[in-house]
C-alpha cells in the first residue's frame, strides 16, 4: 500500500483519458507492470479503471477524475478491510442483478444499484457491467447522492435494505 496511490491513480487516469482521446479506445496496452500492480493494490481491473475512464471522454467528463477516485477509494478500503487484500474470485452476471425498471418503495433503479453496489465493493462486477454507469449516475444526480457515498451506505448497512433505503428518502445516515 503506497502513501501516494492517489496521486498514481490520478496520473494513470489523465493519461489514459489522454490514449483514449487520441482515438486508443481499447484498454489492452493502457497499462504498465506498475499501472497493474496499482490496481491489484486497491482491489480494481482493469476494465473496471478503463470503464470510468471511457465514460469520462464519452460524456463530457462526467464521471470526474474525482468521483472516479472515490469510489475506488471506497473499493480499496473494503478490500483491504473487509477482504484483506484477497478477491472473492466470483462474478456477478448482469442476469443475476435486478431488472432496470424494478422498484424499491416507488425508487425506480434502487434495488439494480444497491445490488450493483454490493457487486462493486466485493470486486464482483462482471465486466459488461459498470458501478457508475449512466443509468446509475441519472438515479445519483436525481437523488443527490454521490456514488462513493452510496458505496460506503450500502456497506454499512450490509444487507439490511431498509436502511439504504432510508438514507436514499432522508440523506440521514442514522
Amino acid at each position: 500500500m503506497s502513501y501516494s496511490w492517489a496521486t498514481e491513480f490520478c496520473d494513470l487516469f489523465g493519461r489514459c483519458v489522454d490514449r483514449h482521446r487520441a482515438g486508443e479506445t481499447s484498454f489492452a496496452n493502457w497499462f504498465g507492470a506498475g499501472d497493474k500492480a496499482l490496481l491489484e493494490s486497491i482491489g480494481y481491473t482493469e476494465q473496471e479503471f478503463f470503464d470510468f475512464v471511457d465514460d469520462h471522454c464519452r460524456y463530457g467528463g462526467d464521471p470526474s477524475v474525482e468521483t472516479a477516485l472515490l469510489v475506488a477509494a471506497v473499493r480499496r478500503d473494503y478490500f483491504n478491510v473487509v477482504q484483506q487484500g484477497k478477491r472473492s474470485g466470483k462474478v456477478v452476471p448482469p442476469s443475476e442483478l435486478p431488472p432496470k425498471p424494478a422498484m424499491m418503495d416507488g425508487i425506480p433503479w434502487l434495488p439494480r444499484v444497491m445490488a450493483k453496489a454490493r457487486a462493486k465493493l466485493r470486486g464482483e462486477m462482471d465486466p459488461d457491467t459498470m458501478y457508475g454507469c449512466g443509468g446509475d449516475r441519472q438515479f445519483f444526480t436525481s437523488h443527490d447522492i454521490h456514488p462513493a457515498d452510496f458505496l460506503r451506505v450500502v456497506w454499512a448497512a450490509g444487507d439490511d435494505d431498509a436502511r439504504i433505503l432510508n438514507f436514499v428518502k432522508t440523506k440521514s445516515w442514522a
